[in-house]
């Protein structure tokens, strides 16, 4: 049996934005979150925060529409959202640090069923030259989701029993979204939330290194 094709990081962005409740005030983190501001409608009052200085960042411009002076903290180019204000990278590190942000999605290299996070450094090499901000936002957010695929390139699981990269934060991440599955971090496993159309329970805990329970409600992941 062909097993389904997993979903598309375009996808996976949009998954993640559409659980963002009215009003949060949202930080995005370098990589494949940022893309989560292209999926919340205008009509929408999400409030998303660059830790360069930006409230209210908007979708990526179309191609042949960037402005070089309108980037993210990744150096990605951005628009503003109408209302949006622009402050010193201290207020903006005052904000995360004195826990006004509602949720921050960061991308991860593993995720421990405690919750732990591994996201800045893998030991394998001496590019990462800090752990940065990813630590303020971490430590500071009222909650931390993240969005990543569910295994390396090579199909070592990231969802994993403890984490064995360096540690960004202990016990801060409640919620992850991958090309497979949407789950909740219940402490001695994870909480399958919806699973991807096509793809048997057995098939993801065969990806997962920690073990996975079944929510009671749990739903289908629709690949588009």
């Amino acid at each position: 049996m062909t097993e389904p094709q997993p979903l598309s990081r375009k996808a996976m962005a949009a998954r993640a934005a559409a659980d963002i409740p009215e009003g949060w005030y949202v930080n995005l983190g370098i990589g494949m979150p940022t893309m989560v501001a292209d999926y919340v409608p205008l009509e929408r009052e999400v409030v998303f925060h660059s830790e360069n200085g930006i409230l209210g960042v908007g979708p990526a411009p179309a191609k042949g529409q960037e402005n070089p002076w309108l980037v993210n903290a990744g150096k990605q180019p951005i628009t503003l959202r109408p209302g949006a204000s622009i402050c010193h990278h201290a207020d903006s590190f005052l904000m995360i640090r004195g826990g006004h942000l509602d949720l921050c999605i960061l991308g991860a290299f593993e995720v421990a069923m405690n919750g732990d996070l591994a996201n800045w450094a893998t030991s394998e090499n001496d590019t990462a030259p800090g752990v940065g901000g990813a630590m303020d936002l971490a430590a500071g957010a009222k909650r931390i989701w993240v969005l990543m695929e569910h295994t390396t390139k090579d199909g070592r699981p990231k969802l994993v029993r403890s984490c064995g990269y360096p540690l960004t934060a202990p016990r801060v991440v409640k919620r992850v979204y991958t090309n497979l599955a949407v789950l909740d971090v219940a402490g001695e496993g994870f909480v399958v939330r919806e699973i991807l159309d096509g793809l048997s329970f057995e098939s993801l805990q065969a990806r997962t290194d920690a073990p996975l329970s079944r929510a009671p409600d749990l739903r289908t992941l629709a690949a588009h």
